[in-house]
């Protein structure tokens, strides 16, 4: 583990501890890197501190002197709510990552804080979930200027198992327009999981013989097994929120509308997590929308 007094020990402030941001925040700082972390409930960041994580009370106080800030919060409006809170103690020329699914319109007020401040900033949005995110798996999606990515590679080494690079300008959305369109599958897989599940349990069909009827051939998919047995179990920890689910279909179908681009099963999608929601499974894996298939 490396020397948190050294000088080359990278000061990281981590704007969000949910599920993603926690297990980020823990990984850096197991690696040795000087961890700050702020949540908006600081009870969900003060078990971090056990991994060697300092707890901070607000925004200002988690980046002052930091090296790198990292925004891993649920969408646009509260990243740009929290560096706006830390906005006094930013250091100039700071590394920032924006992490956040925040979709391709809300990143222009976030990339203009960025330059408004000074700060070196990179729109790195991550594709996985708890698991990978725990494990240090997850992939990064980044665009930003090559005189940082150096720096940035040290973060992102650490979080993640590969990075994308797919851009040089962090402002120019082109990495949180390839999370949508990823995103766009994702949803499209676990709502079709789920309805596929539905109608398995409506027409009185065993669902684990619709998995072996699929078994090792190309319907065959990960995620279909991984949604499959959440939903068999009846148990839903949430790796992706039904919550967080609906949001990022809404981000999907507002890109789309604007494109002038028809996406029919993300509309369809949305309002599956819609009810799911209203039904009370928000906090649920989004795996829960299979409840959308049935009135209760």
């Amino acid at each position: 583990m490396a020397d948190n007094n050294s000088p080359d020990t990278l000061s990281v402030a981590v704007l969000g501890t949910g599920i993603m941001g926690a297990a980020m925040a823990r990984n850096l700082a197991r690696a040795g890197l000087d961890v700050r972390a702020w949540n908006r409930t600081r009870a969900r960041a003060e078990p971090l501190a056990a991994d060697g994580v300092r707890i901070a009370d607000t925004p200002a106080e988690a980046v002052d002197g930091a090296d790198v800030v990292l925004t891993m919060l649920l969408d646009g409006d509260a990243v740009l709510d929290a560096v706006r809170q830390a906005a006094p103690a930013l250091p100039a020329g700071a590394l920032w990552l924006q992490m956040s699914t925040v979709g391709d319109e809300a990143l222009d007020p976030l990339a203009r804080f960025a330059d408004d401040h000074g700060l070196r900033f990179v729109d790195a949005p991550v594709l996985g979930t708890k698991a990978p995110a725990e494990k240090g798996e997850l992939t990064i999606l980044a665009a930003g200027a090559p005189e940082v990515r150096e720096r940035a590679e040290r973060v992102f080494g650490i979080v993640g198992s590969r990075t994308q690079w797919v851009g040089e300008d962090g402002a120019s959305g082109a990495a949180s327009r390839l999370k949508l369109v990823v995103n766009n599958w994702v949803m499209t897989l676990i709502t079709g999981t789920g309805e596929t599940m539905a109608l398995a349990k409506g027409l009185g069909v065993d669902p684990r013989e619709v998995l072996a009827a699929v078994a090792g051939g190309a319907l065959d998919v990960p995620y279909l097994r991984m949604k499959s047995e959440l939903i068999l179990s009846g148990e839903y920890p949430a790796s992706f929120t039904v919550s967080a689910a609906r949001k990022d279909t809404r981000l999907i179908t507002e890109a789309a509308h604007r494109a002038g681009v028809r996406v029919d099963l993300a509309q369809a999608a949305a309002e599956r997590f819609r009810r799911a929601e209203a039904q009370g499974h928000g906090g649920e894996d989004g795996a829960a929308a299979y409840f959308a298939s049935f009135d209760d």
